[in-house]
């Protein structure tokens, strides 16, 4: 099969199509023909070798996809041949085909192409995950997100909307900040003006958010504990910034602050499929009717992954940049 392969090392590495082995069928799995994948940050750290796959994971990069169910592995039901879904992955997105665990698939709905459900799985299961099942956000409550004109920003300002909560994002750019507001953020802030710290105190009438979901790390903790109500969160998913920082503690202890470490790819499956479970639960009508779609930046073919990672990595997009893997599958 035809899949995209890592050539060179660190900052020098590329991506090229080359033919790779068809993965392998296990127990609980299906075989999905693929028509699409989205490219995410983690899939740039993987190809300069600093994010390597699990242990048992595809070393072909992609962390979602969409497609069509080409074979059905024992001991799996609720599935068939044909059906069109959409899948987590552990890696291998970047690909013709993938094996996947059942209990990482939704269905696509009837309306949304496979180019679009492509670009729901990675990052909305994500924020499910961060914003309401471990930080427990509530009905009303406050979450700041950084990046709101990323993949994970721009499913967050969903959620956050079709839960009932407020949502305050930072991005690059007035424009972004824009297009931010027009999706549904309550709040957007300009990343590149300044802290964002007093602006959050500021909307929030001083109070501070309930909920941080923070992909920078480092450079971002003291605000952050600034930032953050009595009996706040922050939620580390990513640490683009840096992983070191020092603290104040005094604000944790006071404030009685929790600090939540997160990942979403090396969790066994049984936790993925407890995870998709939750979001289907809650989300599930709203993917079902539209309310909830991926924002999809550009297209670009599978052979031109390399011009694809560009694009992320200089942070011109808005929302998730999508790989077509295959025209005739719809």
């Amino acid at each position: 099969m035809k899949a995209i392969a890592v050539v060179g090392q660190g900052k020098d590495s590329r991506l090229e199509l080359a033919e790779a082995p068809r993965p392998e069928l296990r127990p609980g799995e299906v075989r999905i023909s693929i028509a699409a994948s989205a490219v995410n940050r983690a899939d740039l750290m993987q190809r300069r070798g600093l994010y390597p796959p699990p242990p048992g994971a595809s070393n072909v990069l992609g962390l979602e996809c969409s497609g069509v169910i080409a074979e059905v592995g024992s001991g799996v039901s609720g599935f068939a041949r044909g059906e069109r879904v959409m899948a987590l992955l552990a890696g291998g997105g970047y690909a013709e085909e993938a094996c996947v665990d059942a209990g990482s698939l939704i269905p696509v709905p009837k309306g949304m192409s496979l180019l679009e459900a492509a670009g729901i799985p990675e990052v909305n299961l994500t924020c499910h995950l961060n914003l309401f099942q471990l930080a427990a956000l509530p009905v009303g409550g406050w979450a700041l997100v950084h990046g709101g004109g990323s993949g994970i920003g721009t499913a967050a300002i969903q959620l956050l909307r079709l839960a009932g909560a407020h949502s305050i994002v930072t991005a690059g750019s007035a424009a972004k900040c824009a297009q931010c507001l027009e999706l549904g953020a309550d709040v957007a802030l300009d990343y590149t003006k300044g802290e964002f710290a007093p602006a959050v105190l500021e909307k929030t009438g001083g109070q501070g958010v309930d909920v941080a979901l923070d992909s920078i790390g480092g450079p971002y903790l003291a605000q952050h504990l600034q930032c953050l109500k009595i009996g706040g969160r922050l939620v580390l998913i990513g640490l683009m910034g840096g992983a070191k920082a020092e603290a104040n503690l005094a604000l944790v202890v006071g404030k009685r602050l929790s600090i939540i470490g997160s990942t979403l790819r090396a969790r066994p499956v049984a936790e993925k499929a407890e995870i998709v479970r939750g979001f289907r639960a809650r989300f599930g009508a709203a993917l079902e009717s539209g309310k909830l779609h991926a924002v999809v930046d550009q297209v670009i073919p599978l052979a031109d992954a390399q011009r694809a990672h560009d694009r992320v990595e200089a942070s011109t997009h808005f929302g998730k940049v999508i790989l077509q893997v295959r025209s005739d599958l719809s």
